[in-house]
């Protein structure tokens, strides 16, 4: 079966541990080029990997090799590196937020529309294990009737503390927030399992005006939302809560119950983002006076090398394997751009309550 080639646009920190690794483990997919904003990484990178390296986007875009576009870099630049790989008639995948802000993802995901190609979107927390397996539990009635739903987890940048490469996450200008980063990740699993909000209310605080940049001891101010609360009703009518705060907490950094006429359902996490969290699943139900540990079985694993499973390439290997099935089948099932555009019209209707104090309807 014929490789998809792969470009990544940003093999930087976060590519270099999941995208990199999982494209390796794959038989479906091949490196065949990398590109950064500067010739000595790019040189640098070239080095590591050995495929060509660009510092011009446009290089890697028009690479003959490349089918598919991994945009892997900060939000305030994904709107003219994705318009360019679609324009280009390649397909992208994008790291979440697609956008910074609701206007753009609009634009990219009409732009999309109209290429006509596949597009994809980093949301790969609803293929873990637990997540997949809670799913089907709720369907085949495990808890029953699903009364209600909340979740509580910490995201774990946007604390007292941040390294430098970090700061730009404390500007709510470049679209990388608590709300539209660590929320939003925990909330597809909970929408992928439960079914979307019907309608939401938030509030959201700039509770720490401050942090410290670690290198230096100087302090830069913080602009985002750093406390996150959602109130909503789902479709099926169940109740919702959310609650994501910055930073870590002394207590737990995930957990999300589902509580149901017949029983509950656990998922816990001591790291508060979903995407790459290592999660736990426990349940209970009728006479059962606690929920204990429920093994998922290997059918869940979807074949990820095991040295992947539990580091961050474990959730996006596992998305790419989805993909790779999509497009031997000719599915469409992986979060796409049209996927991303609802994900952030649920946050401009986050920010929309928050700013009016009125509940919006999705």
């Amino acid at each position: 079966m014929k490789q998809t080639g792969v470009g990544i646009i940003g093999p930087g920190a976060w590519a270099s541990v999941s995208h990199i690794p999982a494209i390796a483990a794959s038989p479906s997919f091949d490196l065949r080029a990398v590109s950064t904003s500067r010739r000595s990484s790019a040189e640098a990178a070239e080095a590591r990997y050995g495929v060509p390296g660009y510092d011009d986007h446009n290089d890697l875009i028009n690479h003959p090799g490349v089918d598919l576009v991994v945009v892997a870099v900060q939000v305030t630049q994904h709107f003219e590196l994705i318009s360019a790989a679609l324009e280009a008639g390649k397909m992208v995948y994008s790291e979440w937020p697609l956008a910074n802000g609701l206007a753009e993802a609009e634009r990219l995901a009409e732009l999309a529309r109209r290429a006509g190609v596949r597009t994809v979107v980093g949301l790969q927390g609803r293929y873990a294990p637990e997540v997949q397996h809670a799913r089907d539990l709720v369907r085949d009635g495990y808890v029953g009737e699903v009364l209600g739903t909340t979740l509580v987890g910490s995201g774990m940048v946007w604390g007292a503390v941040a390294k430098r490469s970090q700061a730009y996450w404390f500007d709510n200008t470049n679209g990388a927030t608590p709300l539209t980063s660590a929320t939003l990740h925990a909330l597809d699993p909970v929408h992928f399992v439960l079914g979307e909000f019907d309608k939401v209310a938030a509030n959201l605080v700039v509770a720490r005006k401050e942090t410290t940049i670690a290198e230096d001891g100087t302090r830069i101010p913080v602009t985002v939302a750093d406390q996150v609360a959602l109130i909503g009703t789902l479709t099926s009518g169940a109740a919702a809560s959310v609650f994501y705060r910055g930073g870590a907490s002394r207590g737990e950094n995930l957990r999300w119950e589902i509580n149901g006429s017949d029983g509950d359902l656990v998922v816990t996490s001591d790291w508060g983002n979903m995407q790459v969290a290592q999660l736990t699943l426990a349940g209970g139900r009728g006479a059962d006076a606690t929920a204990t540990t429920i093994e998922v079985p290997a059918s869940y694993s979807d074949g990820i090398p095991a040295d992947l499973a539990g580091t961050p390439a474990g959730g996006v290997a596992r998305l790419y394997a989805q993909l790779a099935r999509d497009l031997a089948d000719g599915a469409r099932t992986v979060p796409d751009f049209a996927h991303a555009l609802n994900r952030h019209r649920l946050i401009d209707a986050a920010e929309r309550s928050s700013a009016t104090g009125i509940a919006q309807s999705l």
